[in-house]
């Protein structure tokens, strides 16, 4: 009878297993981002002087953005490109692209420019308004902190691809005295280039991060007007990743205004959700040392520079 019972007790059972319990998942690393090694990869580029297109500096930094992507383990693509200014000067533009574990297609984008304005034109002194700056916070330190995630990436890969491009020509918009009319977006020419032709067909990314005027002493991020209109829940991943980094403090939950920026061209051009992670300031909106001689290394705080690399860091590791 008890062999009857265990064979019926079989058949009943039909064979079926156990259910397992779930693994559970593996908590995850993300690296601690290097300030120090951020400021000096910005204090490199200013170190070339202003980064202004048709300039030998502008030429030897492009080159020496190439060489440390390489250095870090990127894939470089550079798109040498013939844009035209409002101002009908013919710019000899380079967008550089440094691109991880480029097979996949689950991919992210972070972005910042290289070029810098080639005139000190919100200067409080009008003899400075032709000359150009070397823009330290505006350009060169969201370079710089990609440049450190680029060499955290080659340490500990992530996931999924990432594509860093440094866009150029972002800053060669109208002088203030400018008054007549101009077609279309007179700034953000290297993004709007590359918006319209990628350097991969068919190039697609879940989301794209900017990052501009990242490291200017006293910065806080607000939620950027265009960037919450296109991308909202980007906003929300970001900003929720730099409180759960610690770095809340940066980043309150407050509405900026409206900015027309590389990430603009990104949204509408190539319909990619792309969020603009730039510099706020209650009184002046820009950084006091914007478009102005005082945009130096003077000016830059190694504690702005990891409250935004590590909340990078924290979305692309967390992205799965």
């Amino acid at each position: 009878m008890l062999l009857l019972l265990s064979v019926a007790l079989l058949v009943a059972c039909g064979g079926k297993k156990a259910p397992q319990a779930a693994q559970p998942q593996a908590p995850v690393v993300v690296p601690t981002f290097d300030a120090d090694s951020a400021y000096h990869y910005t204090a490199g580029q200013v170190a070339f002087g202003p980064r202004v297109p048709n300039t030998e500096a502008h030429r030897q930094c492009g080159d020496w953005l190439e060489s440390q992507l390489r250095r870090f383990g990127a894939q470089v693509t550079a798109q040498h490109v013939t844009l035209r200014a409002y101002d009908g000067t013919v710019l000899a533009a380079r967008n550089i692209i440094g691109s991880y574990k480029p097979e996949t297609r689950k991919r992210v984008l972070l972005c910042a420019h290289w070029d810098s304005r080639p005139w000190a034109d919100a200067d409080p002194d009008p003899k400075n308004h032709h000359t150009p700056i070397l823009g330290a916070n505006d350009g060169a330190s969201g370079v710089g902190v990609l440049l450190e995630v680029a060499r955290q990436l080659q340490a500990q890969p992530t996931d999924i691809g990432i594509d860093i491009i440094f866009f150029d020509a972002e800053d060669y918009g109208e002088h203030a005295d400018h008054d007549e009319p101009t077609d279309g977006i007179a700034w953000c020419l290297g993004s709007q280039y590359w918006a319209r032709v990628p350097h991969v067909d068919g190039y697609m990314a879940r989301f794209g991060i900017l990052l501009d005027m990242v490291g200017g002493r006293d910065a806080r991020f607000h939620r950027e007007g265009l960037s919450d209109y296109f991308a909202r829940p980007i906003v929300d991943k970001v900003w929720a990743a730099a409180h759960a980094s610690g770095h809340g403090q940066w980043f309150p939950y407050a509405e900026g205004g409206q900015i027309t920026d590389d990430h603009l061209p990104i949204n509408q051009l190539a319909r990619i959700p792309c969020i603009d992670i730039i510099g706020h300031y209650p009184d002046t909106g820009f950084a006091p040392t914007w478009h102005t001689m005082d945009d130096t290394m003077e000016h830059i705080d190694p504690a702005v520079l990891r409250a935004v690399g590590q909340t990078v860091l924290q979305v692309i590791y967390n992205e799965k």
